[in-house]
């Protein structure tokens, strides 16, 4: 496999075998070869958006080739599970308490290893609540990677569709915050309850109204779920060729 085909997964699994540590499931993974959201259990409120995730897993077969399972999946932070997914959801509503070292320790090593984190705050908060808690633990977790603004140049923005923006339920912060190992985004965090957009109750109508832009908003939205869940999937040599074929097809 060409170094350009490599994925997060792959890089997962390659460096599992490095770390002892590692479940033996690790090396193989035969369902989890499909797309699976992992969901990160905390001590606070994780789970309010587990139907969010279930749902773009869902949006992401119908409109990309990605095969999934259209399942959100929680994990303790201190799983060696987390190895098999290369997608992990850490959302939250209002504080929670810190995480334990083991928890810090194999978070970090997730990221450091190619795992991708979207953290998201369903409560919409800024410098209090779910926000306060994260900043505080992504300090811990990835001290030498401060949460910095996510420009529109991103590959992001471009994994699939073209965006320039990032908005959820919510409209709070035009633009996302990225942890950065290299030029990876090894974690890219919405103040904007992403997720709260996706949502959808047990009959079958979305959870939660958008805000301020309504239907328009909660599309962009999906689309933004689709672009992280591809860049999750894939290496950053998306960014010098993700449009080429769709440029070359204009031309022609």
């Amino acid at each position: 496999m060409s170094a350009r085909r490599l994925t997060r997964r792959n890089l997962l699994l390659g460096t599992a075998a490095l770390a002892p540590l590692l479940s033996r499931r690790a090396w193989a993974f035969g369902e989890k070869s499909r797309f699976i959201p992992a969901v990160a259990k905390h001590g606070g409120r994780w789970d309010g958006r587990l139907s969010g995730l279930r749902r773009i897993a869902w949006e992401l077969q119908r409109r990309t080739s990605v095969e999934v399972v259209p399942d959100a999946r929680p994990f303790a932070l201190s799983s060696p599970d987390l190895f098999e997914y290369p997608f992990l959801y850490f959302g939250g509503d209002g504080a929670f308490p810190p995480l334990s070292e083991a928890e810090v320790a194999n978070l970090r090593r997730y990221l450091t290893y190619g795992g991708f984190m979207l953290a998201d705050a369903n409560d919409g908060s800024d410098g209090d609540g779910f926000d306060a808690s994260f900043r505080r633990e992504m300090a811990r977790v990835l001290p030498q990677s401060p949460l910095t603004e996510v420009g529109s140049g991103h590959v992001v923005f471009k994994s699939f569709f073209l965006l320039d923006a990032a908005p959820g339920r919510l409209l709070n912060k035009p633009q996302m915050l990225a942890a950065n190992l290299g030029k990876r985004s090894a974690v890219l965090y919405s103040q904007n309850d992403v997720a709260g957009a996706w949502s959808r109750n047990e009959t079958g109508d979305f959870e939660f109204d958008v805000s301020p832009g309504g239907e328009p908003q909660r599309e962009l939205a999906v689309r933004l779920g689709i672009n992280v869940c591809m860049y999750a999937l894939c290496l950053d040599y998306k960014d010098d060729a993700v449009h080429l074929p769709l440029i070359l097809n204009k031309r022609r």
